[in-house]
């Protein structure tokens, strides 16, 4: 149970903002105290299982206006209007958030070799290899445009938890679900230089996330 206590803390990392749809508040600047032990450390989430973001209708409409049809890379599948990005990796610890010591989590959960591709206009963007940072409440990944790397560790998402709903456990799995994920400003100007557009707004609202992550 301890390691779906520090799981539920961990990803709660990704709860820092108010559900009013603004961007959530980052602990980003480490605490110059010395760094202490962690109360719990996950060195390695190589056990799996994934995440999953159910399409928000909003995103559907917006790809719809700009032409633009979604598909799967990798591993990733999408079924019934939810994509999910197995996790293949990553570690969090967990320090004690009543000591100074900023963030409080820190680490990272990966999802190397899926992701998912824009198409239209002639032209092919890959988003792929997420890697969700709980301390920052921000997911990375590498762009592709065309086949040709356009940036290796692009922020392409924002995580926003106000509407995280507390951890639940199936069997050997904790589970996660709530928390909102938003188009970064950096994700939209790629996309909107990408497609010749500027419909894509920073913060449009992709979906909701569910984390399932094996604690044994």
């Amino acid at each position: 149970m301890i390691a779906v206590g520090a799981l539920a803390f961990s990803l709660a990392a990704c709860s820092t903002s108010s559900d009013s749809g603004s961007s959530p508040s980052k602990e980003t600047t480490k605490s110059s105290e010395t760094k202490p032990e962690p109360v719990v450390s996950l060195p390695d989430l190589s056990k799996g299982v994934d995440t999953e973001v159910t399409v928000d209708q909003g995103f559907v409409d917006a790809l719809t206006s700009l032409q633009l049809t979604p598909g799967v890379v990798g591993t990733a599948k999408f079924e019934n209007g939810i994509f999910s990005f197995p996790i293949t990796g990553g570690n969090v610890d967990y320090y004690d958030p009543a000591k100074s010591y900023r963030p409080y989590v820190q680490g990272e959960i990966d999802h190397n070799g899926s992701g998912i591709s824009l198409t239209g206009g002639g032209k092919v963007v890959e988003l792929t290899d997420f890697v969700i940072d709980p301390g920052t409440s921000e997911l990375h990944g590498k762009v592709t445009v065309d086949g040709q790397v356009a940036a290796d560790d692009a922020f392409l998402f924002d995580l926003h938890g106000g509407t995280l709903k507390p951890l639940r456990t199936e069997g050997n799995n904790g589970i996660l679900e709530g928390t909102t994920v938003h188009i970064s400003a950096d994700a939209a100007d790629l996309l909107n230089k990408t497609f010749g557009t500027d419909a894509v707004k920073p913060q449009l609202l992709v979906g909701v996330a569910k984390i399932t992550v094996a604690t044994k």
